[in-house]
């Protein structure tokens, strides 16, 4: 799916409008294991995630790493608080498989809200469809048990599995490796 296809499927865009944001995006290919954004930089820039799968990470003192979520193309990607804030960012975005994304200066893009009201729209309605993700992993982390949490991994994110390291998903689902394991082998054997 292009740049131009995804943001036409959230909420479409005025060709004018098409004509003045498109020129503004530029096409990086982000290595696997490479930062989109790291840990205590300020973020400057979103993007589109064409292809591939990012995580967002946090760390907490002892070193330990938490997937907090998954980006897989096509998907925007993006410090948004740090983008809101202007402060340093605390979630790393971190490639897991080679990706194609698309990144634009976000002052640039919201700069040009007033003058293109529907691009506005259309950063509303993706902001709100985060939103509405956070708030569903967050119910679905404290109300389901770890063999569902990882079915609805599976249904959410098919083929994931087979394209990331194992301990990915155990991190993101709050579990370990070795419960992860378990659950799988339970549910081959059923």
């Amino acid at each position: 799916m292009t740049l131009q296809s995804f943001f036409t499927s959230v909420s479409p865009l005025h060709p004018q409008t098409w004509q003045q944001i498109g020129p503004l995006f530029r096409r990086v290919i982000l290595p696997r294991q490479a930062h989109f954004i790291a840990a205590d930089e300020t973020a400057r820039e979103v993007a589109f995630l064409e292809s591939g799968v990012v995580r967002a990470y946090f760390t907490n003192a002892k070193g330990q790493e938490y997937n907090k979520q998954f980006f897989v193309g096509p998907s925007i990607i993006g410090a948004y608080t740090s983008l809101l804030t202007g402060k340093p960012n605390l979630i790393p975005q971190q490639a897991l498989t080679d990706c194609v994304v698309w990144a634009t200066d976000y002052q640039e893009i919201t700069g040009r809200y007033d003058q293109c009201p529907d691009l506005e729209r259309l950063a509303r309605k993706i902001a709100e469809y985060y939103f509405l993700e956070k708030e569903k992993k967050e119910i679905d982390i404290v109300l389901l048990d770890a063999t569902e949490r990882y079915a609805l991994f599976l249904k959410e994110f098919p083929g994931l599995y087979q394209e990331i390291p194992q301990y990915h998903v155990a991190s993101y689902l709050g579990i370990t490796p070795v419960q992860l394991s378990r659950i799988r082998h339970q549910l081959a054997a059923k």
